[in-house]
């Protein structure tokens, strides 16, 4: 998503969180928001999004956008967030680590997180991925910025990491804070182009 938003001019940042808390990643997050001056639309994707719902209090946040994203409500943890369903079946590549991290097993890491990719891309993705504390998915949300700001959501309905379902009931909570007056005018939502599935 950079290159093309980059071409068209928008001013784009892209934090690196700690995925040491979700608490931390949301303060990363809404100081660098709060940090690029002018209204800013914040991007999540997968945990991200959960990250986004907290730091979304920015006041210069305006709108918020989850691809195939956690969107979870206040009280919610990513772990009781998937304890509602079946286990997806990217969650058999999770293995954590002597210190309470977690990775995606190279091996099986295109299946579970972006069939979509070819085998190089994937490739330099599961050999640079960046583990996640298993206590981010213990960790519950404050109350989430999508209650009061515009908010997008993408489902990727062949997702192996979080299940579609899931993601299509935040697609339909999110429809409903659509618009908002306050939005303004120059900003439009394109279509969300996907190359990888999750």
């Amino acid at each position: 998503m950079i290159p093309p938003l980059h071409a068209k001019g928008y001013r784009i940042a892209a934090v690196q969180n700690p995925l040491t808390s979700l608490a931390d990643d949301v303060e990363r997050t809404r100081k660098l928001a709060e940090s690029l001056d002018g209204p800013t639309l914040l991007v999540g994707h997968s945990y991200g999004g959960a990250v986004i719902s907290g730091a979304g209090h920015a006041a210069n946040v305006i709108g918020l956008v989850y691809v195939a994203a956690f969107a979870p409500d206040e009280g919610d943890s990513l772990g009781s967030i998937f304890a509602r369903r079946d286990p997806p079946s990217g969650a058999a590549s999770i293995r954590p680590d002597k210190d309470g991290f977690l990775w995606l097993a190279q091996d099986t890491f295109r299946q579970s997180f972006g069939q979509d990719l070819n085998e190089t891309d994937a490739l330099v993705m599961a050999v640079t991925q960046k583990p996640i504390a298993g206590r981010c998915f213990e960790d519950k949300a404050g109350s989430p910025a999508w209650k009061e700001k515009p908010s997008w959501y993408q489902v990727s309905r062949h997702d192996n990491m979080i299940p579609p379902e899931t993601e299509s009931g935040w697609l339909n909570a999110s429809r409903q804070r659509r618009s908002s007056p306050s939005m303004p005018a120059t900003l439009r939502l394109h279509r969300i182009q996907r190359r990888s599935s999750h």
